[in-house]
């Protein structure tokens, strides 16, 4: 499954002929991003990263939305337990 996580664009700079920016995913986590398939992207504008590539851009509120998707995701575990996927499966 690949997932493509959002991030806000905090820094734009160039890097061996190749458009990249610092994206920060909250809660101080920086990621280095290749821009080179959003060009127009600027400072501030949220965009979707999959493997250190920025994808598309998307509006704060999209952005906001999907990251707490991802939270509920992510905590889905703690309220059905470990290994409770495969229970589920069956």
């Amino acid at each position: 499954m690949c997932l493509g996580v959002p991030g806000k664009i905090v820094d734009i700079y160039d890097s061996n002929s190749l458009k990249m920016a610092k994206v920060d995913f909250g809660g101080g986590v920086l990621r280095e991003t290749c821009l080179e398939y959003v060009p127009e992207a600027k400072v501030g504008d949220y965009t979707v990263i999959h493997v250190g590539f920025a994808l598309n851009l998307l509006s704060e509120q999209e952005a906001m939305d999907t990251l707490e998707l991802l939270r509920q995701v992510a905590n889905i575990e703690e309220e059905i337990g470990p290994g409770a996927d495969n229970e589920i499966m069956r």
